[in-house]
């Protein structure tokens, strides 16, 4: 790891962390599918600043979350999660697969996620 004096923590060639912040940003694609069938078990998330099957690499295993808000209030708030786990490189690009705790609704189809720094595996 490398420390700047800006507070940008680099952890390897393409990740870069900037101090404070705990979580990097994803995007919701659709889900894991082939010509004829669609798998919501598994969700497919494009990686913000990630575009090769090899910067997938630091990802793997790292909790991400799925927030939204919901009409009625629970334990105070309106907003709710759904917690997954990056499981695999998909394809070249820099996306990924992930399996979540609930299966993701078809309506986060092109919203953001949270793609958490933790577990670290360095």
């Amino acid at each position: 790891m490398n420390y700047s004096d800006d507070g940008v923590v680099t952890i390897c060639s393409t990740v870069a962390v900037i101090a404070g912040f705990l979580y990097s940003k994803g995007r919701f694609l659709g889900f894991k599918r082939g010509q004829r069938n669609q798998h919501e078990h598994t969700a497919l998330i494009q990686l913000e600043n990630v575009s090769s099957k090899e910067e997938t690499n630091y990802y793997l295993g790292k909790r991400i979350a799925y927030l939204y808000r919901a009409p009625t209030a629970k334990n105070g708030s309106k907003f709710r999660c759904i917690w997954g786990r990056v499981t695999r490189p998909h394809g070249n690009s820099g996306v990924v697969r992930a399996k979540f705790r609930h299966n993701l609704p078809p309506r986060a189809m092109g919203s953001a996620v949270r793609v958490m720094m933790y577990p670290s595996n360095i």
